[in-house]
């Protein structure tokens, strides 16, 4: 980029040091002596090159092996289907939506820290707070806790069930949820996550319920 500006800039100073020796058009009406030179038809100035566009800034790491990438690009896809994902929400604007819900109530956002991907803003008893969840050697763990999951589903039913209760029930964008979501959730809480390939369903059906096959 350096070398590249520079080049410009003295193609520039190489322009304009010519302009000056070359003479001025007379202004005068009459026409040019026999003896005169021929006038220099001006060059055309180079156009200064466009500064070439800087890399895209984003806080997502460049993932270590395809196997990061498959888990990350599921979790995504399975937080878009749950309704508590609320996207780039910043942690003041997660704090005032939780501020007046019950003690555990959570939500799920993109994390504004480089080496994080996502974060857990949950309410507690002394009020709203949030804690990143870190992705480190394919797993998925809260910042401060030992316990990690290959899924960040997991990792949230994991506190939801905990006997201290950390989180209760989710805050969703949308109050009142779908009937097949709630049949789904039944489903999933009754028969059991790994039992769901059992049930005579036809494949539809099947597959709404592996689409997100988790009690939350």
């Amino acid at each position: 980029m350096v070398a590249h500006n520079q080049v410009a800039a003295d193609n520039a100073i190489s322009t304009a040091a010519e302009s000056r020796r070359r003479p001025e058009p007379s202004s005068s009406s009459s026409p040019p002596s026999p003896s005169a030179a021929p006038a220099v038809p001006a060059r055309p100035r180079p156009c200064p090159a466009a500064p070439a566009p800087a890399p895209g800034d984003t806080h997502f790491r460049t993932f270590r092996s395809h196997a990061e990438y498959r888990r990350i690009t599921r979790a995504s896809a399975l937080l878009d289907a749950c309704g508590f994902y609320w996207g780039p929400l910043s942690v003041h604007g997660a704090h005032e939506r939780l501020r007046a819900e019950p003690v555990g109530t959570f939500l799920v956002r993109d994390s504004r820290q480089r080496n994080c991907f996502f974060a857990l803003s949950v309410k507690m008893a002394s009020g709203p707070t949030s804690i990143r969840v870190h992705f480190q050697a394919g797993r998925f763990h809260l910042d401060g806790s030992r316990e990690s999951f290959d899924c960040l589903f997991e990792l949230l039913e994991h506190y939801v069930a905990a006997p201290r209760r950390m989180l209760g029930a989710p805050l969703r964008q949308r109050r009142v949820r779908p009937l097949q979501e709630l049949c789904r959730q039944r489903i999933v809480a009754t028969v059991g996550r790994e039992n769901l390939a059992r049930i005579p369903l036809n494949p539809v059906l099947r597959d709404y319920l592996s689409s997100f096959p988790f009690q939350i």
